[in-house]
């Protein structure tokens, strides 16, 4: 490199170009980074999130009921919808343009020849951030797996591991077993391993018990249960909270909550104000999952799910919401998604689907290979769009007042339909 980076946008086209590969599993090549730069613990107190779903809701959680506690947070997560500095938050608030293009001079300094991908090049940023922020607590993200992921690098006093289900198979396997294998490697011996679904493959169990895990399960160490429309109850033995309603709407949200309070209960020697769990609750919030915008009367709906375990979920919330007019769904899908099985899980429902390509490398693909790959009924009956952008213009010009368009199948969908609302076009 002849001249290094100036601006934030220069610095992400430079890292991404680094690396021949946009995902190459291993902890060598960042460990050896990480040691250059001679980081020390990222905060005071660490908890990790991995999982295939709900770990960006998990996290949502943890921070905002432990800001509520008045605890200085740090959270590293990812993709981005809109701006890379979602990623990377100090205090609820986006880390900025300057911090970040310092942060990545650190690294590059430090790498020297050693090759980083995009996310071990902005891992090791944030966890550079954090260290100099003099946090309390460190919320930190899973990209891919467990295992091998870059933030395994770090050790966590309490590990997560949401659900575990079928996705990115190509680098994880083809089942939950061999998947939940690869999630269970967050785990730490004698550390207090979170689990939060009643049914997680018996890999994971298999391996906290290996090393000594304290695994916490939902169903069976801790529990979530309705009291009424607004309120529910969780508890453990011995202790139980009364809480509202989640702000964050799926199904799957108390869920998610219920495993955040656990992993904060379980971290060693801290305790937490109830109000501070009840006021976490009520306000954690987090772009792109279910997120209900209002365009001329019409509903839209932007939801990041991308595998069977995320549809069923909005299958779930769109059965249990139902409205007067018609629904209306937008889809586009990466072309290493199982988009078939996605789709499937809203069988039964009568939808009209406008089906969009989607640009994104070498996961690209165009709605008719989309189409292709989905139950003929359902592609021939498809209205087939070159964007996103024009396949949700097209659902809100078939829409009026009272109707409903949702979108989802990635965070790529996500990102281009808010692009288009937000154009006011």
């Amino acid at each position: 490199m002849t001249s290094p980076p100036r601006t934030l946008g220069d610095w992400l086209a430079y890292i991404e170009q680094q690396h021949p590969r946009s995902i190459e599993m291993g902890l060598d090549r960042v460990r050896e980074v990480a040691t250059r730069l001679s980081p020390g613990k990222p905060a005071a107190r660490v908890i990790t999130v991995g999982g295939t779903n709900g770990k960006g809701s998990t996290v949502a959680f943890i921070e905002a009921i432990a800001r509520a506690a008045g605890w200085k947070v740090g959270a590293y997560t990812s993709p981005h919808l809109l701006r890379y500095n979602e990623r990377v938050r100090v205090d609820g608030m986006e880390v900025d343009d300057a911090l970040l293009v310092e942060a990545f001079e650190v690294v590059e300094a430090a790498r020297g020849d050693t090759p980083l991908t995009y996310f071990e090049f902005g891992t090791l940023a944030a966890l550079w951030l954090f260290e100099r922020a003099e946090l309390d607590l460190a919320v930190l993200e899973i990209g891919l797996g467990g295992r091998l992921d870059a933030v395994n690098i770090v050790d966590p006093d309490v590990a997560v591991i949401t659900t575990v289900d079928i996705d990115h198979t190509d680098w994880l396997g083809h089942d939950r077993e061999t998947i939940g294998a690869e999630k269970a490697g967050i785990a730490r011996a004698w550390k207090p391993l979170v689990l939060g679904e009643a049914d997680s493959p018996s890999s994971v169990l298999r391996h906290a018990y290996t090393i000594g895990a304290n695994a916490l399960r939902l169903g069976s160490d801790f529990f979530h249960e309705p009291i009424d429309t607004q309120r529910w109850r969780w508890r453990e033995v011995g202790a139980e909270l009364e809480l509202p309603a989640p702000a964050l709407s799926a199904p799957s949200q108390r869920a998610n909550a219920a495993t955040a309070i656990a992993a904060l209960r379980a971290l060693p020697g801290e305790t937490l104000p109830d109000d501070a769990f009840a006021q976490g609750v009520a306000s954690a919030a987090l772009p792109g999952r279910l997120q209900r915008l209002e365009r001329n009367g019409v509903e839209v709906v932007l939801d990041v799910g991308h595998n069977p375990q995320a549809a069923r979920e909005l299958a779930a919330w769109l059965q249990a919401h139902p409205i007067s007019g018609t629904t209306r769904v937008v889809f586009a899908a990466l072309a290493d998604k199982d988009a078939r099985s996605v789709v499937d899980a809203f069988a039964g429902a009568s939808l009209p689907w406008f089906l969009a390509g989607l640009s994104s490398g070498p996961r690209s693909q165009t709605a008719e290979q989309l189409a292709a790959r989905l139950d003929d009924a359902i592609a021939a009956a498809a209205s087939l769009h070159a964007s996103v952008d024009d396949a949700l213009r097209a659902a809100l010009a078939a829409s009026a007042a009272g109707d409903r368009v949702l979108v989802f199948g990635s965070f790529h969908t996500v990102a281009d339909a808010l692009h288009v609302l937000h154009s006011g076009r």
